[in-house]
């Protein structure tokens, strides 16, 4: 497993080793004993996996009470994936890293992103369609669930809506209605 990338002191872009053939190939996505030697989390408690069409803008969210961390990957498509620091201690409170994900090909490496607790996530499909995987290390919560407006100009995410063409972003009403930064409830520290 290798680390391509830390930004905002934790969210991490992670590259298993892929282990080719005539067949194909083969890759190890989860290894407990490997993510706590890189200091990710080895214990996961649900799997939740969505497909969308392109345009489809999912977040920001998170929750509070039990916070989620989330281990994403593309299984088919692109997306443009975002994480915000909601964390009230740190340094890089209210900043953003988005990164591109990619399901794997000949020509795309296998990626993904571990994004800890106490972080709002989200991302925007870039393809035809997505396929997307992520484990959490907590279970839903409805009660602590919360949206950050994903559009929101305190935050300024940069979101690559120019590669959407002529597609329109399509967002949940419950997206629409996200909670601008500065009404947000933060996480606890």
């Amino acid at each position: 497993m290798q680390v391509l990338a830390n930004a905002l002191g934790s969210v991490t872009l992670l590259q298993p080793r892929i282990f080719p053939d005539s067949r194909g190939w083969f890759a190890e996505t989860f290894n407990q004993d490997t993510f706590a030697q890189l200091g990710l989390p080895s214990r996961f408690v649900q799997d939740n996996q969505s497909f969308s069409r392109q345009g489809v803008l999912r977040g920001l969210h998170y929750q509070l009470g039990k916070p989620q961390g989330k281990l994403v990957r593309v299984l088919q498509g692109h997306i443009w994936d975002v994480a915000v620091d909601l964390r009230p201690t740190s340094p890089t409170l209210g900043q953003w890293a988005g990164f591109h994900l990619k399901a794997p090909s000949e020509t795309d490496p296998l990626q993904m992103l571990w994004i800890p607790e106490g972080f709002a996530h989200g991302f925007l499909v870039l393809s035809p369609v997505a396929e997307v995987l992520y484990k959490t290390t907590n279970s839903y919560y409805p009660a602590g669930e919360r949206t950050l407006l994903w559009n929101d100009p305190a935050l300024n995410i940069d979101w690559p809506l120019h590669l959407l063409g002529d597609a329109p972003v399509l967002v949940s009403e419950k997206d629409a209605l996200g909670k601008p930064f500065h009404s947000a409830e933060l996480p606890q520290s």
